[in-house]
C-alpha cells in the first residue's frame, strides 16, 4: 500500500525506480549537501536511497517521501519520517522528520508545507508523542524552519554523531501534538 499525501501545492508519495536519477542530479550539489557531509557518489545515493528510503516505505509505511511540486511534476527533494537510527543517540528510536530540498527549491515555502503534513501523518496516523529533527549550529535554515513548526530547541538531548566530525554537536528539536505552527 502506497502512500500519497496532497498538500496544497505538493504530493509527497512513495519512491519509484525513476525517481532516483533526478534525485542524485538536482540534490548532490555542493550547496545542498554542505550540511549532509558533502557530495556522494551516485552510488552511495542510489544505495541510500534503495536500502533506506524504499526499504523503509515497505517495512514501516512511512519513509522520507519524494516531493513533487503538483503544478508541474517536478521532483523537489524529499520530506518525510524516519526512525532516528544514530547508536547511542538520546534519541534513538524517536520518530524523526527531515527534508531535502533542490536548491531553486529553497525560500518559497515548500519545506514548511512538506514538513507540516508529514507531522500531521506522524501525530495522526502513527499516534506519535514527540517527533525530533536533527541539524548543526551552522546550519541556520534548517533550525530556522524547525522554529517556524513550533518545535522546540533541546540541548540536553544534543549529541556527536560519528558521520560527520567536522559539523558536531548534532543539536536537536522536538515537537509533539497540539505545537505544531501552520
Amino acid at each position: 500500500m502506497g502512500v500519497a499525501i496532497e498538500t496544497g501545492r505538493l504530493l509527497l508519495r512513495d519512491w519509484r525506480e525513476d525517481d532516483i536519477a533526478p534525485f542524485i542530479r538536482h540534490t548532490n550539489t555542493p550547496a545542498v549537501m554542505r550540511w549532509l557531509g558533502g557530495v556522494q557518489t551516485e552510488a552511495q545515493l542510489e544505495e541510500a536511497i534503495r536500502t533506506r528510503m524504499m526499504r523503509w516505505q515497505q517495512e514501516r509505511g512511512f519513509t522520507f517521501w519524494v516531493v513533487e511540486r503538483k503544478a508541474d511534476g517536478a521532483l523537489l527533494g524529499f520530506c518525510g519520517l524516519k526512525i532516528a537510527d544514530t547508536p547511542g543517540s538520546p534519541i534513538e528510536g524517536v520518530h524523526e522528520v527531515g527534508w531535502r530540498l533542490r536548491e531553486e527549491a529553497w525560500g518559497q515555502g515548500y519545506a514548511k508545507e512538506a514538513a507540516i503534513a508529514s507531522l500531521d501523518f506522524a501525530f495522526d496516523r502513527l499516534g506519535a508523542q514527540r517527533v525530533v529533527a536533527i541539524t548543526f549550529v551552522g546550519n541556520e535554515p534548517s533550525w530556522g524552519l524547525m522554529e517556524r513548526l513550533g518545535m522546540t530547541r533541546r540541548p540536553e538531548d544534543d549529541y556527536d554523531d560519528p558521520r560527520f566530525p567536522t559539523l558536531n554537536p548534532t543539536i536537536v528539536y522536538d515537537i509533539r501534538p497540539g505545537e505544531l505552527k501552520r
